[in-house]
């Protein structure tokens, strides 16, 4: 039934091999117009259209709601927060890995008009400080314990006075901002508000005057705060609209398809990345897709059986997670249903994994998607029509109301063909950094221009193509990383005296990190065990080095400027000595 009903128009997507006279801006303009909704309302809206049908589902907790539910629910939490004394526009922060209650905390404080701070569930102690602090999180929501991540015991060395205080609020915290601890956990925790007592406090009224409450929250308001990090590697934070994000979902929506066929979709994004939150999550809401979270954190054959168990039809990951997913499929062997749509982003897609996807996971479809998180996720995406092949080498074409131009160093705009860096204008644009314009000026003038970062060939149909990264960014696994914020912090080693980060290719997670050091003692060395144990508790698990290697000096121009691009090729024997 469902092949019948899905059929896809393959074409392959030309491209001249001439550089062309015409400058390269692009502007997909077509006739459907804005949806005009906040994301409390894009709830409502699919809980009239859907109602019953299954909205979310958690493999792992055996869990599911419905879009009814999932109404029900997110009203009762936010009168909750609400009731705690929360005003329009305060910030309340989730610090937790993908789980029933993530969902349904998004959802409510979308609903309170409150702003939601994504917060990675890896960080440490050091780096959840600094995020609380920079944007003046209010109340944070997360689990009491996942896995070796002691949450609220992180949240008690942070905050002294929060075991002797009452559940409620906070006194005399000077560390930060926060007043609230709303942790999910089948304890009563010292100074804690606990989540389910939070979201059964709701009366009847409550519920009303939540309803009454969206038709004063604006579409244009800031409704999320995403951390990305920047070249000078402190976070930056990105805060999102409404509208863009609204949008963003929905026309990536349409182009996997979503408006044409029911969707059962098994995604291991982070609910704290853009691609989680906004393409996963909200992407669900415009056409009633049922969202499939298989585990907390990504694993393969979690990811697998959930794709057999629901019946899933599409799915959405990193080429990371495809990779691995193959690997457990050759292991166990599990009879999959048919996938109408993988959609791929985080990095480009090798010939190889475009042939694995096909052949071993039987995708119909390979839809690829490349986006940021100041540009609410998605501004390009291949069309429903376009080859599987079309994805080896292009990131798609640009979304409906999206301008793109590619730009020199000078900012003069470069002919078609030519590479350059990569300039997004369109409503989708975050807001602003938060609480920082200068941050926000460095890479989005008063005309709204959006510096990528991203060097990029971009050709007159409004395909494109990265080329390279203008920025030192590392990707791993689908994972923004920035050299100089782990630099800075391995410089503070007291044998080291310069460190130089960079990417290193790898096959399964697309790029590793690689530290080079210069010491200060020649005579003495480091290993990756001893960085490793420098960096505990001060660095995220995924920007510790895998690799270090030793070196004398680094490869510079003659003007004394430190050459990355060079390293592979200087240390080549390093660093295959090390694999």
């Amino acid at each position: 039934m469902i092949r019948n009903c899905f059929r896809i128009k393959k074409f392959s997507v030309r491209f001249s091999s001439t550089i062309s006279s015409k400058p390269s801006y692009y502007h997909r303009v077509e006739g459907e117009s804005f949806q005009y909704l906040t994301i409390g309302q894009l709830l409502k809206q699919a809980t009239e259209k859907y109602g019953d049908r299954q909205a979310f589902i958690s493999c792992e907790e055996k869990s599911q709601i419905s879009f009814n539910e999932a109404l029900h629910k997110a009203n009762k939490l936010a009168s909750g927060l609400l009731n705690l004394g929360l005003e329009k526009g305060d910030r309340v922060a989730i610090w937790s890995p993908n789980f029933e209650f993530w969902y349904t905390s998004y959802m409510a404080i979308a609903r309170a008009g409150l702003i939601c701070v994504t917060l990675n569930p890896a960080y440490t102690i050091p780096e959840l400080n600094f995020c609380l602090n920079k944007v003046g999180v209010k109340a944070i929501i997360s689990p009491e314990v996942f896995r070796k991540q002691q949450h609220y015991e992180m949240l008690s060395t942070l905050i002294p006075q929060l075991k002797n205080s009452k559940a409620g609020k906070i006194e005399g915290n000077a560390t930060n901002s926060l007043q609230h601890v709303i942790t999910v956990s089948d304890k009563k925790l010292p100074g804690a508000i606990n989540f389910l007592e939070l979201l059964n406090l709701s009366s009847e009224n409550d519920l009303i005057k939540v309803e009454e409450l969206q038709s004063s929250i604006s579409v244009d308001d800031g409704s999320m705060i995403q951390f990305t990090s920047g070249t000078t590697g402190q976070p930056k934070a990105t805060l999102l609209s409404h509208f863009a994000m609204v949008n963003s979902s929905y026309y990536s929506a349409i182009r996997n398809s979503l408006d044409k066929i029911y969707m059962k979709c098994s995604s291991p994004l982070p609910f704290f990345h853009v691609g989680g939150s906004i393409v996963s999550v909200l992407g669900s809401l415009h056409f009633g897709a049922t969202l499939v979270s298989p585990s907390p954190h990504f694993d393969g054959e979690a990811m697998l059986r959930s794709i057999v168990n629901e019946k899933c039809n599409m799915m959405i990951g990193t080429p990371t997670f495809f990779v691995d997913l193959w690997s457990k499929q050759r292991a166990l062997n599990l009879k999959i249903p048919e996938i109408l749509i993988a959609c791929v982003g985080g990095s480009l897609l090798s010939p190889q994994i475009v042939k694995d996807l096909e052949t071993i996971l039987k995708v119909k479809k390979i839809s690829s998607v490349y986006g940021l998180t100041e540009t609410s996720s998605v501004i390009m995406q291949t069309l429903p029509g376009d080859s599987n092949q079309s994805v080896e080498e292009f990131v798609g074409t640009v979304s409906k109301n999206v301008e793109a131009k590619i730009i020199d160093r000078d900012g003069k705009t470069v002919n078609f063909g030519e590479p350059g860096e990569l300039c997004i204008r369109t409503s989708l644009n975050m807001l602003c950094y938060f609480n920082d314009p200068e941050k926000t000026k460095e890479v989005m003038g008063d005309d709204r221009w959006l510096k990528t970062g991203d060097q990029f060939i971009l050709y007159e149909n409004g395909y494109g193509k990265v080329v390279g990264r203008i920025k030192d960014m590392i990707i791993r696994g689908g994972e923004n990383i920035f050299p100089k914020e782990i630099e800075d912090y391995l410089n503070t080693h007291e044998d080291i005296a310069e460190t130089q980060v960079i990417g290193i290719p790898d096959d399964r997670m697309g790029e590793e990190v690689g530290a080079f050091i210069k010491l200060k003692d020649s005579s003495k060395t480091l290993t990756q065990n001893d960085i490793k144990e420098f960096c505990k508790n001060n660095l995220a698990h995924f920007k510790v080095p895998k690799f270090v290697i030793i070196v004398e000096d680094f490869p510079k121009t003659l003007s004394g400027k430190i050459q990355k691009f060079k390293f592979l090729e200087f240390y080549a024997d390093k660093l295959k000595n090390l694999e």
